[in-house]
């Protein structure tokens, strides 16, 4: 099989000839990799028999001077950030607005994000990998962003609207840029990757209730989008989210990403029994505690017992349980782990 064949087989909850393979790694883990093995980014993708491809748009709109001396960088809604990665805000733009505030706050335009090149880069695989596509899409961070916090939190009881009006600027522009990249790519993209963490390292950061009421609809929406593309969508989320997976899979989720084993609830046993049948898991194999803790021994054997419980019967795509394998991982380990998918991923 092919990436890209085997990669769609395993969405369909069949059998491939083995279990895909999955990297998504920080900057710096990417650059230090790239240095002790001698390789390219090509070459390290090869190495490491990653099935999957990501084309990504560009922005092209205008440039905004930084107010704050401590900013590192930027939103495109305006919040500026500090510190390592993406940082932090340095202020909530919208923690004292009014609901006119927010219908009048100076949202960002789809045709700032620049997708020409989208289909090119994805039609130059050749259609051997499977193509990532759409924007990431992470509203309810930038919710957060905007609000912060505990004025979000409060406003979901005190002024429900408000927080509907906020969401739906939000998406609003995503699933315009999505549109826009899938317009573009044609018949290129595969499946339509985005993220929003809604758990933390022992439940999720909103109950049941208040994540249906003021998330899902919007989640659904990008979902819907992608289905009328005929595109397979797959939302990175992390931290303890078993009680959300059965509304995922209600609103049409086709696989989750990354799936923390670590996290309260998150027994993989559990969830490939409960849900494996219905959607896809990708990652599981435990970023923490195996792969930066870890020896090479010790991630090989990990990653065969997690291949154990999450394979039969397809449905599922190994690689880390972090969105981004971070820096301090060592580069020994995280070989490890792929040549073991590759070794014992057979079906």
């Amino acid at each position: 099989m092919t990436s890209r064949e085997r990669v769609l087989t395993a969405f369909a909850h069949e059998p491939p000839d083995r279990v895909p393979r999955w990297c998504g790694a920080s900057v710096e883990f990417w650059h230090k990799a790239k240095r002790e093995l001698h390789l390219d980014d090509e070459a390290l993708r090869v190495r490491l028999g990653d099935d999957f491809r990501r084309v990504l748009a560009e922005y092209a709109g205008p440039t905004f001077p930084l107010r704050h001396e401590d900013a590192t960088g930027r939103t495109v809604f305006g919040v500026e950030r500090h510190g390592m990665g993406y940082g932090q805000p340095l202020s909530h733009p919208l923690a004292g607005a009014s609901l006119a505030d927010v219908h009048a706050y100076p949202w960002p335009e789809a045709d700032w994000m620049d997708v020409s090149g989208i289909r090119p880069a994805a039609e130059a695989w050749g259609g051997k990998y499977a193509i990532l596509g759409g924007d990431w899409s992470p509203f309810w961070h930038d919710a957060i962003d905007l609000m912060g916090m505990e004025t979000l939190s409060l406003k979901m009881y005190d002024e429900p609207e408000f927080v509907d009006a906020l969401m739906r600027h939000l998406v609003d522009y995503y699933a315009a840029v999505s549109e826009r990249i899938f317009d573009a790519a044609g018949a290129a993209i595969d499946v339509f990757f985005l993220g929003n963490d809604f758990g933390g390292q022992a439940g999720p950061l909103l109950g049941p209730d208040l994540f249906e009421r003021f998330l899902l609809p919007h989640l659904r929406r990008l979902i819907d989008l992608g289905h009328a593309y005929g595109l397979k969508t797959q939302l990175h989320c992390c931290g303890a989210i078993g009680p959300l997976i059965p509304m995922m899979i209600d609103a049409g989720l086709d696989a989750l990403h990354a799936v923390q084993p670590d996290c309260h609830g998150m027994d993989l046993r559990r969830l490939k029994e409960e849900f494996g049948e219905r959607i896809v898991f990708n990652g599981a194999i435990d970023s923490r505690g195996v792969l930066i803790a870890g020896t090479p021994d010790t991630v090989r054997a990990a990653t065969r017992e997690v291949l154990g419980i999450m394979m039969p019967g397809g449905g599922y795509v190994a690689g880390a349980s972090h969105d981004t394998i971070l820096e301090e991982t060592p580069v020994e380990n995280v070989l490890a782990m792929f040549d073991a998918v590759q070794e014992f991923g057979a079906y």
